[in-house]
């Protein structure tokens, strides 16, 4: 594949890493960014080309990735438009809620488009991917999700759903980082020193969610197993509930959608 990522930023550099470091067929990888310096760990590494010509970097790829910040979104696909090619390019945006119909605006429906919303697990191939697409990008679902199943799981949605899925998946990394964080710091106050505490949170956070993956049941099916009448697990359970656990993480979720849809 010849692909490139316009504006490599953090996000960008994210699956810069994931696609340099996993099975993806690469032929070449165009990385685009204004301040090229802070691409230089890339200056050396076979099939990537760094450079701050977003022309260019179209010019040599087939499928273009949108790194952009949403702001900046319309004035680089004014740059480009000229040099996209209906038989040979397929725009895939990243981008923080743009939809499909504002890039369809500046370069038309007869492109290729998927919008799509990885997270920055990314670069351990351990990203939750969502996909959707116009209906010339249909046609180049499995080439696109290609990449991105190679950089961890993918799920087509509807394009309505984005937004929610934005708040779930990109965002849901920093939530999840804060209750590690939170584990972490119990931990420390129960003896355990900092690398220890932050050892033991992560290992049983990535066991609970193996756990869901290979079985598939429900979570409270996994609760029950580790929680015995009057033992520690439920008490520490119910206390959690009583200082409102569940209602805060679903009205922070609430909170970061509404806030999303007024950008």
């Amino acid at each position: 594949m010849k692909i490139a990522i316009i504006g490599t930023g953090n996000l960008g550099k994210s699956i810069a890493s994931g696609i340099v470091n996993n099975n993806v067929k690469l032929q070449s990888l165009y990385l685009t960014k204004r301040k090229i310096a802070e691409l230089s760990i890339w200056e050396n590494t076979p099939k990537v080309k760094i450079t701050v010509s977003n022309i260019d970097a179209v010019k040599h790829s087939e499928i273009i990735l949108l790194a952009v910040q949403p702001k900046q979104l319309n004035t680089v696909l004014k740059e480009i438009k000229t040099y996209l090619n209906p038989t040979k390019h397929t725009v895939v945006s990243v981008i923080t809620g743009r939809e499909i119909k504002e890039i369809e605006k500046v370069i038309g429906s007869d492109i290729a488009i998927v919008r799509s919303m990885p997270n920055t697990a990314i670069a351990v191939s351990e990203s939750m991917t969502c996909l959707c697409a116009n209906q010339k990008g249909q046609l180049k679902f499995n080439e696109v999700t290609s990449i991105f199943n190679a950089l961890g799981k993918t799920l087509l949605i509807e394009e309505k759903l984005m937004q929610a899925a934005t708040v779930i998946c990109a965002s849901g990394i920093a939530f999840w980082m804060r209750l590690i964080r939170a584990t972490t710091q119990g931990a420390i106050q129960l003896g355990f020193d900092t690398k220890e505490a932050q050892k033991l949170a992560v290992q049983t956070c990535l066991g609970a969610a193996s756990l869901l993956t290979e079985s598939g049941n429900h979570p409270e099916e996994e609760i029950d197993k580790v929680t015995t009448p009057s033992g520690c697990t439920i008490s520490g359970l119910n206390e959690m509930e009583h200082q409102g656990l569940s209602s805060s993480l679903i009205k922070g979720l609430v909170t970061s959608f509404e806030k999303i849809n007024q950008i």
